[in-house]
């Protein structure tokens, strides 16, 4: 018994018979008895793969069910058409026409077409949709129960469409002898698509210059969709924005493959931006995604590889998605495109363009929406780059002005200390000066009236008692005149004096100790006599050749030579100490003039000391505005040499 599910057909045909036969199974899903399902490849445009270039429409009804297949390259290249089972061209059911009705232009646009109402091959082939679209656990489920739903033709119906189908071939073969074209001019549709492309081009150059001029982002990005929604004649243009605070983390599902809940756990993001034809399009400013549209990370993938979505009809890409097509259809939108805004291979948002009604995209539209999404991305890129510079800049001024808060506070502790102890060093210096003074002068005393009445032994302790308390007086002396100007407090008493007479009494005074080591002293004085009057502080200069002098005698060995030089140099005084002593390395050079600094061993045990004769003699002459310069050579000797500046003519 011959059943008509059995007729199936399979060949090469112009492209424009393709379509109408589509066009067919349209007219065959409106007067099916019952309510029919229409399917095309519009419904794969969601998956999360790359889509094969098939074209398809399946009918699926009580009383008629078809699928019309379409490859335009080979059919074993498609892994959809090797899971239909399709039957034997050499089987008696396989539906043939005569080479009479298939005769048509070589030139023509050809179409590899399979047609086929066996119940088993559309059922393989909705098995294969479900599992394309096994993200869509919606679809899925829906298409699982077409599968079941397949019954097999009316026989009435069956006819109907013979007839319809054997009508169009013979309308095409009639058509075919005397086919003529209109005469159309090959450089009008090279003109226009000059024309469209240089518009696009000023577009982007606009919004490519409003981005170098502007750092405002959301200026760019309003303005650039008000332009663009205008030159597209868009119903409405709007920027999505995804949410940056995790990275599309979906709530966990139950066993059953459906959301643990109703919502995410957070919003994926929501509508920033927005620019509308008409007040009466509802506008989806701040709007957030609830549910309709819950994609898997295959689909971010996809959109972050730079696929752009068209939809030409709401209708026939989302009939399986009722949740969204409903949401669409309240929202007015009829077709739509999207292209993604990728920054730095994240998907920041998409550009998405809304149509009130059914629009075939173009793809000049779609590459000038996919390159106005990447100017955006700049853009974004733009202003992130300069919020982060921005916060780095802060950030940086906070730290600076908290570092140099910190290094005042601790300047004002550190000057606050150095005055509480020089305070303290003067207040102990003088403390200790009386005593130490008694002591000098009682043990004075005695030596000189306890004549005759002490024995040899008696007179050397207290021959060492006196020694000893003058030295540890000068001691004192020193620490106290540092700590004073260290603490500002020292003021110099300028008198008006000979320089060669200080130096002649500096000399005199180290001439007893250099006997007693065995060095010579020498005084080079180069003074014109006219010339020998300087103003300055006498007991601080004085001070001053005292302690070259002395660190000069002390670090000389026995038989070595020490010289004090003067003269004069313009309206300055230069006062130079030359020894043949010991010597000072290079290396301790900069700490010679420290405080309580002495040479390393071993000389630090042989020569006594405490090393605040040259940090105080530094204070002396940088307290008269002048200068202190060594120079040094190890086994050698040393140079130190002072300028003192204001010399009286």
């Amino acid at each position: 018994m011959f059943h008509p599910e059995d007729l199936s057909f399979r060949g090469t045909l112009p492209l424009a018979i393709f379509e109408q036969l589509k066009q067919l199974l349209h007219q065959m899903a409106q007067v099916a008895e019952t309510e029919a399902v229409v399917l095309t490849q519009d419904i794969l445009l969601s998956i999360p793969v790359p889509q094969k270039k098939q074209q398809f429409i399946v009918i699926i009804s009580q009383g008629f069910s078809a699928l019309l297949l379409g490859f335009p390259e080979e059919p074993e290249q498609s892994n959809i058409q090797n899971s239909i089972k399709m039957p034997d061209p050499d089987d008696a059911a396989y539906f043939s026409l005569p080479a009479e009705f298939l005769s048509f232009d070589v030139q023509e646009p050809l179409i590899d077409v399979n047609l086929t109402f066996d119940r088993d091959a559309i059922a393989n082939f909705l098995q294969q949709l479900s599992y394309n679209l096994q993200h869509d656990f919606q679809a899925s489920q829906t298409l699982a129960q077409y599968c079941q739903s397949v019954q097999p033709n009316d026989t009435r119906l069956q006819s109907y469409f013979t007839l319809l189908l054997l009508s169009i071939f013979n309308k095409e073969k009639a058509a075919a002898p005397q086919a003529e074209y209109p005469s159309v001019s090959v450089c009008q549709p090279v003109e226009d698509a000059l024309k469209e492309q240089i518009a696009h081009e000023r577009l982007l150059n606009q919004l490519t210059s409003q981005i170098r001029q502007s750092l405002d982002l959301s200026v760019i990005l309003s303005t650039a969709v008000s332009h663009v929604r205008d030159f597209l004649q868009l119903d409405r243009l709007m920027i999505y924005q995804f949410a940056q605070d995790s990275d599309h983390e979906w709530i966990a599902t139950s066993s059953q493959g459906l959301p643990a809940s109703n919502t995410w756990q957070k919003h994926s993001g929501c509508v920033v931006y927005e620019a509308r034809a008409a007040e009466s399009i509802p506008s989806m400013l701040n709007y957030r995604e609830a549910g309709c549209f819950i994609p898997t990370s295959q689909c971010w993938e996809k959109y972050r590889k730079g696929f752009t979505l068209a939809v030409d009809d709401i209708e026939k890409t989302y009939v399986l998605s009722q949740c969204l097509l409903e949401f669409l259809r309240a929202s007015q939108v009829r077709a739509k495109l999207a292209a993604p805004i990728v920054l730095q291979e994240k998907l920041w948002g998409l550009l998405i363009a809304h149509q009130c009604h059914d629009r075939h995209w173009r793809d000049s539209e779609k590459k000038l929406l996919q390159r106005i999404a990447e100017q955006l991305a700049i853009a974004i890129n733009q202003a992130e780059l300069m919020q982060s510079l921005t916060r780095e800049k802060q950030l940086l001024e906070q730290r600076v002005s908290q570092r140099t808060q910190a290094l005042q506070d601790a300047l004002i502790a550190a000057q606050a200390a150095n005055r509480a102890k020089s305070e303290f060093l003067a207040t102990m210096s003088h403390e200790l000066r009386s005593p130490l003074t008694t002591i000098i002068g009682l043990s004075a005393t005695l030596l000189r009236w306890s004549f005759g009445q002490l024995t040899e032994r008696q007179r050397q302790y207290l021959d060492t008692i006196h020694n000893s308390g003058e030295h540890l007086l000068a001691l004192i002396n020193d620490i106290l005149t540092l700590s004073e100007v260290e603490a500002g407090k020292t003021l110099l008493e300028k008198s008006e004096f000979s320089l060669s007479a200080i130096a002649e009494a500096s000399m005199q005074s180290f001439r007893s100790i250099a006997a007693r080591q065995a060095v010579d002293l020498c005084l080079d004085l180069r003074i014109d006599t006219s010339r020998d009057r300087i103003i300055a502080d006498f007991k601080r200069v004085q001070q001053i050749l005292w302690n070259l002098l002395s660190n000069a005698v002390k670090f000389t060995p026995a038989g070595g030579r020490v010289i004090l030089r003067a003269w004069l140099e313009h309206n300055i005084a230069v006062l130079q100490v030359e020894d043949t002593g010991i010597g000072i390395p290079t290396d301790q050079l900069p700490l010679l003039f420290e405080k309580f600094q002495q040479l390393d061993t071993p000389y630090r045990r042989q020569y006594e000391g405490t090393g605040l004769g040259l940090a105080l003699t530094k204070h002396l002459v940088e307290l008269h505005q002048g200068r202190i310069e060594v120079e040094s050579v190890v086994g050698h000797g040393s140079i130190f040499t002072v300028w003192l500046p204001r010399v009286e003519e």
